[in-house]
């Protein structure tokens, strides 16, 4: 029976999330500025407060202050509910992302299962902005990047079994027992795995060099075209979010998660998450963009078949 102490630590545990994702999600656009600004030899945000840190704020007051245009013919349901689809699945799948070791919401005996469920709705959202913008080129977007999205959560997917044929439940929290004396990534088929995950999930999250939906220079801004204010925030929230998401399961299934020594279980889960997301954002503003026929083709002719035939010697490994 649930009572009413449960229904208000349900919602302050929520309320948590939700502030650790904006949170998460202003600091990680402000490091992105700053990353992408020392590679290119620039200093990025300066202005607001030291060395820019809260330009974020600035820019979410902007945007905040901003009007929001809709556009008269736009299927408007479906127009309004897509930048809900873009953050909604990226709070949901914090609630089993063990952040140290007796910090997490829900320890599903699923907990996998259910990230890798909601995570895959995000791709309705990009869909949804395209096709109810009523915008040929915003649809163009959508319809690549929802190709692009399904193709590559295949070999993700093959990576992430790869991991639970070793780790033997499914489990967030068991995967990362299951690392105590040995971190997966030191495995030689799990560190393919790794490997294999990272260029995926870069994709997933359409991320240079596999940005196509929001090729500026072929598609304007992408499906997100035709939205200003906080429902354009929303979508950059979203992205955010879904960076530290897929960095946090890499963490979880081939880092260890919060194992380490010394230092408290959450500092270790932090620390190695966001220096996943500097490798993201540092290879995003070191390569070019590939074409729409190289992406697909390196999904479906290399990285699939790779994925398939790694998960297939890591099987014959173990049954020895």
């Amino acid at each position: 029976m649930v009572t009413l102490l449960d229904v208000i630590i349900r919602v302050l545990v929520g309320i948590a999330v939700l502030g650790f994702l904006a949170g998460s999600a202003m600091f990680l656009i402000w490091l992105e500025r700053k990353v992408s600004a020392h590679i290119q030899n620039r200093y990025g945000p300066m202005r607001v407060g030291w060395h820019g840190v809260l330009q974020a704020v600035a820019d979410a007051v902007k945007l905040l202050l901003k009007e929001n245009i809709v556009p008269r013919e736009a299927d408007k349901l479906v127009w309004w509910l897509a930048p809900f689809f873009a953050v909604v699945p990226s709070v949901m799948a914090f609630a089993v992302v063990p952040f140290g070791k007796h910090i997490i919401v829900q320890d599903l005996n699923i907990g996998i299962l259910y990230i890798t469920a909601v995570t895959s709705i995000c791709v309705l959202s990009v869909f949804m902005a395209g096709w109810g913008s009523n915008n040929k080129y915003a649809m163009l977007s959508a319809m690549r990047s929802a190709a692009q999205i399904i193709s590559y959560e295949i070999p993700l997917t093959i990576a992430v079994v790869t991991v639970l044929m070793f780790a033997n439940t499914l489990s967030m929290q068991g995967i990362v027992a299951s690392q105590a004396h040995r971190w997966f990534i030191f495995h030689p088929s799990l560190a393919l795995a790794f490997l294999i995950y990272m260029i995926s999930a870069t994709a997933e999250v359409n991320r240079t060099p596999f940005d196509i939906s929001e090729a500026e220079s072929e598609l304007v801004a992408g499906f997100h075209t035709e939205y200003s204010g906080m429902k354009f925030a929303m979508f950059f929230i979203g992205e955010y979010t879904n960076v530290f998401i897929v960095s946090a399961i890499a963490t979880t299934l081939f880092l260890g998660g919060w194992q380490g020594p010394l230092l408290p279980s959450p500092i270790w889960f932090l620390a190695k998450t966001y220096t996943l997301v500097f490798v993201l954002m540092w290879v995003r503003w070191t390569f070019p963009r590939v074409r729409i026929d190289q992406l697909m083709g390196f999904a479906w002719k290399v990285l699939t078949p790779i994925a398939l035939a790694n998960l297939a010697i890591a099987g014959l490994l173990l049954l020895k």
